[in-house]
This record gives C-alpha cells, sequence and structure tokens, in this order.
C-alpha cells in the first residue's frame, strides 16, 4: 500500500488504520474457514477469538469516543475470548463492525481534537495519547493474525509485502 505524504496526525493515523485493517483481513483471506477457528496451543488464542477480542475493544474505546470512559461499563472482556462468530461471513460483519467504530469517531476530527483529554479504564489520555494505544494494539493483534494466518497457509502463503529473496523497486 504507497504511503501518501501528510502532515496531518489524524489524516495518518486514520492511513494506518486502514492499512492494519487490510494486511490483516489479506492474512484471514488466506487460510480456509476452519483455520479461522484453530487454536495452536491451549494458551494461543485462534484467529476468530483474536478478531472477536479486537472488536469488542474498538467498540468500547470508539463508542462516544470524546465523552466517555473508553472501557465502557457493558463491556464483558473476558468473554471476548470465547465463543467467536461462527462463521467466515459472522466473523467479517463483526471484523467490519468494530472498524466502523473506529472511522466514525476519528473521521469527523480535526487536529484541533488532539490535546482534548479522554479517559481510558478512568487515565486521562490526551486524543493523540489514545489514539497512539490503539494503533499499537490492533497492529500488535494483526500481528498475531498475520503470525497465525502464514503458519496455516505454510506453502501456499501469498506475501503481504516484498517476499523474501525480491529486491524492492
Amino acid at each position: 500500500m504507497p504511503i501518501k505524504f501528510t502532515t496531518s496526525y489524524l489524516e495518518d493515523s486514520l492511513q494506518v488504520f486502514r492499512q492494519h485493517k487490510t494486511l490483516a483481513e489479506r492474512a484471514m483471506g488466506q487460510v480456509t474457514e476452519e483455520q479461522l477457528f484453530v487454536t495452536l496451543d491451549g494458551e494461543m488464542n485462534s484467529i476468530a477469538v483474536i478478531v472477536k477480542h479486537m472488536t469488542g475493544n474498538m467498540r468500547s474505546r470508539w463508542t462516544d469516543f470524546l465523552v466517555s470512559d473508553g472501557e465502557k461499563p457493558d463491556r464483558n472482556r473476558d468473554s471476548e475470548f470465547v465463543e467467536p462468530p461462527a462463521t467466515r461471513e459472522a466473523l467479517m460483519e463483526a471484523w467490519e463492525a468494530g472498524w466502523a467504530y473506529v472511522f466514525r469517531a476519528l473521521e469527523p476530527l480535526s487536529d484541533a481534537d488532539l490535546g482534548r483529554t479522554v479517559t481510558i479504564r478512568g487515565e486521562p489520555h490526551s486524543v493523540m495519547q489514545a489514539i497512539n494505544r490503539q494503533i499499537a494494539h490492533y497492529a500488535q493483534h494483526g500481528g498475531q493474525i498475520i503470525l497465525l494466518a502464514k503458519h496455516f497457509a505454510a506453502g501456499r502463503w501469498q506475501s503481504l509485502s516484498i517476499p523474501k529473496k525480491r529486491i524492492a523497486v
């Protein structure tokens, strides 16, 4: 995905979020429906569980972003790690709904909003800090999705960036 030059933190952040979303989607697209639900061991999460957790986090963090705590009282974080949606279609619907929270919250903001204070789990953050926190969180889980997908796709894996032994142009 080409990088567009910008001096707007918000525009850049939206681009980074979209890039992480696209990379995870391209990775998930390379595995079978069954592989979305496989765990490598008892301590690991499946791709589907990671997606469920991310979407729960997105709903909580980005609903009423500027006016309510990012950890909503009705969120049951532990439930995000069990019983993910049962099909690829349902999983991807949840994924899209989660990302819609992100973009609906961020797209209307202006650079003037970056210094405003929001809370996450009762702790104050500037809007910029809150965005950075979520970029890091989604990048971490996106990387987990990519690693699992690459493991499952094995010899069928199509690189999401520059394949090994290729020179970048």
